[in-house]
């Protein structure tokens, strides 16, 4: 009997100690739920401990949001001020290392607002406490509409326009009431134009002013860390891509530990991209939709897509290469980055795909080869329907692979006819992460290949009119296999399509 007891007992200690041994991997290769390291501070106001605005910012906060989900090429986005300027890490990752506290939280209450700078991108993800939005100063359309009804609306009435006092912040001490929030000098320094024509975060933030506690009456408080958005090119896949991307920065950058709510601060109508935005974050909502004032506990400002390394990389040269988190966990390297396939697992494990998390994919028995198709249907209101067709003869270069896997059955080879404008995005997801090959003409849809599992093949089929890098970038920053045939004009000889393909297929073992 005390034998088998012993047994138990030994049993259980080893039982605790495996579990311990779990948790710390856990944490420490998750440390941003734990600490949130001091970066380089630059104060505009009293300093005051940190503490205080920790304790205001988790005061019922993280209770409803959906948990990040645990990620192969996830790494840590603590900030790391010897982070340096250009580096992988500067334009992909927490590059953001320059704090600037512009408003701090007196002890008698109050709000607080503060901003993370870039060097890199030179812009700034910022966010405060105690924020009010009067939905009624903002110029623009109600958005969340039905495209149907609202053809011919133009753009200038979706984008917003800010009246001074849209947004609000709170202040204790009433010396700096009706005072704007900042001057020009500092928008020119933290959130500057640059080459964005119209920046409609820095009007947001151009538009905040201090209230005193009598002046600062809530319809409704949103209790969550909520993402204010603003978006343009909101109905173009590359464009929107952007967008997810730097929300889910601002997410990481602002330490949030369970994915934030967010606010469309934009009247666009509904568009199937939204779909992606709802997996990926909390709730979706657009502010037109509130009534009356509303008031955040802690707001987040997402930077433009248009500040991103997604989009900057299309006009300076960003030389990163794809690499595994593990590799650059082991050896750090400024050259390479992990981080655009940490967000590809992000959207696939937003819609509930697997994405390994010891990093072993299940093995292939049947190659998907998924031919991404541009087809015709409506986008956006000032949209007529009709696609630019950038591969004239899509459909012979279509048979002409189908029939080359005809021919070589044993590859075990399955063409999938990629009409993503008549999926869901969760089945666009599918295909993408199901395919051992993509092919496509230059277009937004291959934007998607940012969920693309590590082994997958890229052949891109480029007209002289749109030999733009976008794809070619993406795959390498992702470390993917990148193939393209640039042709003379928009017509593809199907022999060199097939020449190219079927080296491809010999290296998958066909």
């Amino acid at each position: 009997m005390n034998i088998r007891k012993n047994v138990v007992i030994k049993l259980l200690l080893f039982l605790f100690a495996l579990n311990s041994i779990t948790l710390f991997f856990y944490f420490s290769s998750h440390p941003h739920h734990l600490f949130h390291q001091k970066p380089t501070t630059t104060h505009h106001n009293t300093q005051q401990p940190r503490k205080a605005l920790t304790q205001n910012n988790q005061k019922n906060v993280f209770l409803h949001g959906k948990p990040w989900p645990i990620l192969p090429s996830y790494l840590p986005w603590t900030l790391n001020t010897k982070i340096l300027p250009r580096t992988c890490e500067g334009y992909f990752g927490n590059g953001y290392t320059r704090r600037v506290d512009v408003l701090l939280q007196e002890r008698g209450g109050g709000g607080w607002f503060r901003c993370f700078y870039s060097e890199t991108l030179e812009s700034s993800i910022c966010e405060g406490g105690r924020m009010r939005m009067d939905v009624e100063k903002i110029k623009m359309s109600s958005g969340g509409e039905k495209l149907e009804s609202v053809i011919g609306r133009g753009e200038e009435e979706e984008l917003p326009s800010f009246d001074v006092g849209a947004f609000e912040i709170e202040v204790s001490d009433g010396k700096d009431i009706r005072k704007k929030l900042v001057d020009d000098e500092f928008l020119d320094e933290y959130v500057p134009n640059g080459a964005i024509h119209r920046h409609t975060m820095r009007s947001l933030i151009d538009s905040i002013r201090l209230v005193d506690s009598n002046e600062f009456k809530c319809s409704q408080w949103v209790e969550e860390p909520t993402l204010l958005v603003t978006r343009f090119e909101y109905a173009n896949l590359f464009h929107t891509g952007t967008d997810w991307y730097s929300a889910y920065v601002a997410s990481r950058v602002t330490a949030l530990p369970n994915r934030p709510h967010l606010v469309f601060v934009d009247g666009h109508c509904k568009a199937p991209l939204e779909e992606t935005w709802e997996a990926l974050f909390s709730s979706v909502r657009y502010a037109k939709n509130f009534s009356g004032s509303v008031c955040f506990r802690h707001a987040i400002l997402s930077p433009l897509g248009y500040e991103t390394a997604l989009f900057r990389g299309l006009t300076e040269v960003i030389n990163c290469q794809g690499a595994t988190a593990h590799d650059l966990w082991e050896n750090p390297d400024d050259g390479k980055t992990a981080r655009l396939s940490e967000f590809g697992e992000m959207v696939r494990a937003a819609f509930g795909f697997p994405v390994y998390r010891n990093r072993v994919p299940k093995p292939v028995t049947v190659h998907n080869i998924l031919f991404v198709r541009r087809e015709d249907y409506l986008a956006h209101p000032r949209h007529g329907g009709r696609v630019e067709s950038r591969l004239t003869n899509e459909a012979e270069v279509f048979d002409s692979i189908k029939s080359w896997l005809a021919d070589h059955f044993k590859c075990k080879a399955n063409l999938v006819n990629g009409l993503l404008a008549h999926m869901s995005l969760k089945e666009q997801i599918r295909a993408i992460q199901d395919a051992s090959v993509i092919i496509g003409a230059h277009g937004a849809g291959l934007t998607h290949i940012i969920a693309a599992t590590p082994n997958t093949v890229i052949l891109e089929i480029i007209s002289s009119n749109f030999r733009r890098p976008h794809f070619a970038l993406i795959s390498q920053w992702k470390g993917l296999e990148y193939h393209a045939i640039n042709l003379k004009g928009s017509f593809a000889e199907p022999e060199i399509v097939i020449d190219k393909f079927s080296s491809i297929m010999k290296t998958l073992g066909c």
